[in-house]
């Protein structure tokens, strides 16, 4: 898209530190992230939704309180209504949008990236991120850098909100069976990355689920004491709250609190893509039938869940509000990213812990199996991740280089390349929220996956190295 890769500045260090897409707007505070840039972008989506009532919502970096001051200013500015829900899960505040009646919201998160990074994203009055058709209208409103200012008169107070949660969390109170998982005396530790979690996850499953909960990071000083993406090499402390304290199953969630990670009642992290097939499994044993979304990169043992009880797979575009029009699209009844982010639209169609933590505990309520017992059901693969530091603008040339290379095998370009061998694949896709290429393999094993990675990684590198010549000769 011509303003996404207007808006990728470049640095000598071949890092960029500011990230404009579909996700947001991202960056590194104090670099390329500032409240100027911020205050503008918020005049921009303000001059976008039009005056109203805009809910503003944040994770606990130490940065949130100075970005949304900035934000606020921005919205008053050309005529809204702030509306500050202080700090609250992501999957909250979109659903806050739309039930509530806001015009839009901006949720102050960088997610799974760093402590000093924070980025806008923004929400739509249907309690859903922007598109790219949107997000495109709202970058070149902000490129114009023409507001429609208001005078001192017209200025609108800033308004708050209390308690974000609520209607969210009976929402998925109601959908799964609550009684049940109360009944079912579940011992349930969980990581909360020091995020908003940290506020909320533990009432959450003691008072409103019935869960003796042992809780580990769950301060919101905004020092994050691991790594914020709940990927399996980072969930250690969770790992030993939960066999040295004989729990049932470990949740780790990321900062803003809409991606989700397993641990087993042995201590051993199940990885997101399984955590999202369980949930798969349960909505459709339980709950309601029909297809499922998934991204590009998800594995093959969710679809195979799918698949074995029946019911269509559709893969499409990374990226959250990818997989959710997608899910409106299709009449999807779950589905989600293989990031651990889950999907359940009769909740509301957005990345959410809260509801697969959830339909999770329904699920040990319900089949009386342990986590590695139903774990061990799901059709085994196993995948690998990497990523590769580039500048955006080499990213076209090295996309061609490796589809060249593969040329023969069955690809797909829905989202970067995907190469599908029959029980394995590669996927290559530039990341919207870091300065990077992803690459992800699966196989029936872990050798096979590792030598499928080790094969794109050798091919990007020499592609990197032919592109970046051809710069600097």
């Amino acid at each position: 898209m011509r303003l996404l890769a207007l808006f990728n500045y470049q640095y000598d260090d071949m890092k960029e530190t500011l990230k404009i897409s579909v996700s947001g707007v991202r960056g590194v505070v104090g670099d390329s992230f500032s409240p100027q840039l911020a205050a503008s972008f918020a005049q921009a989506f303000g001059a976008f939704v039009g005056q109203g009532d805009v809910m503003i919502a944040r994770d606990t970096r130490k940065s949130g309180a100075m970005i949304e001051q900035a934000v606020v200013a921005g919205l008053m500015s050309v005529g809204c209504t702030p509306v500050c829900a202080g700090i609250a899960p992501t999957p909250s505040v979109l659903f806050s949008v739309k039930e509530m009646g806001f015009r839009g919201g901006i949720m102050i998160t960088a997610s799974h990236n760093a402590a000093p990074w924070n980025a806008l994203k923004f929400i739509d009055r249907r309690g859903m991120f922007l598109n790219e058709v949107h997000a495109e209208e709202l970058f070149d409103l902000y490129h114009q850098q023409d507001f429609p200012l208001v005078a001192e008169s017209d200025l609108r107070e800033v308004e708050g909100l209390d308690n974000a949660v609520e209607a969210h969390f009976r929402r998925i109170l109601d959908y799964v069976d609550a009684n049940r998982i109360n009944a079912a005396g579940l011992r349930v530790a969980v990581d909360c990355c020091n995020g908003v979690g940290a506020l909320y996850s533990e009432d959450f499953l003691s008072n409103e689920l019935g869960c003796e909960v042992i809780s580990v990071f769950d301060g919101i000083s905004g020092e994050f004491e691991r790594e914020p993406e709940p990927l399996p090499e980072n969930l250690e402390a969770l790992s030993r709250a939960v066999t040295e304290n004989w729990c049932h199953i470990g949740f780790a969630q990321d900062p803003d609190g809409d991606r989700l990670a397993v641990v087993d009642e042995k201590g051993e992290p199940i990885g997101e893509n399984r955590t999202v097939a369980l949930a798969v499994q349960q909505v459709l044993k339980v709950h309601e039938q029909g297809p499922i979304v998934i991204n590009m990169s998800a594995s093959k043992c969710i679809e195979r869940a799918a698949r074995d009880l029946g019911f269509d797979v559709i893969r499409s575009k990374t990226g959250e509000i990818n997989v959710s029009e997608a899910m409106i699209e299709a009449g999807a009844v779950v589905g989600g990213e293989h990031t651990g982010g889950i999907i359940i639209p009769a909740v509301h169609p957005c990345r959410d812990s809260f509801a697969g933590m959830a339909v999770i505990l329904e699920l040990l309520a319900m089949s009386g199996l342990t986590v590695s017992e139903l774990t061990g059901g799901l059709q085994q693969y196993q995948l690998v991740k990497d990523k590769i530091p580039i500048r955006s603008e080499w990213a076209s040339a090295i996309m061609r280089d490796v589809r060249r290379r593969y040329e023969g095998q069955k690809m797909n370009f829905t989202d970067g390349v995907h190469i599908d061998m029959g029980d394995r694949w590669v996927h290559i896709r530039r990341s919207d929220t870091e300065p990077v290429l992803r690459i992800i393999a699966e196989a029936p094993d872990m050798e096979g996956a590792e030598k499928l990675i080790d094969e794109l990684r050798s091919r990007v590198k020499n592609a990197v190295q032919k592109v970046s010549g051809r710069k600097q000769n």
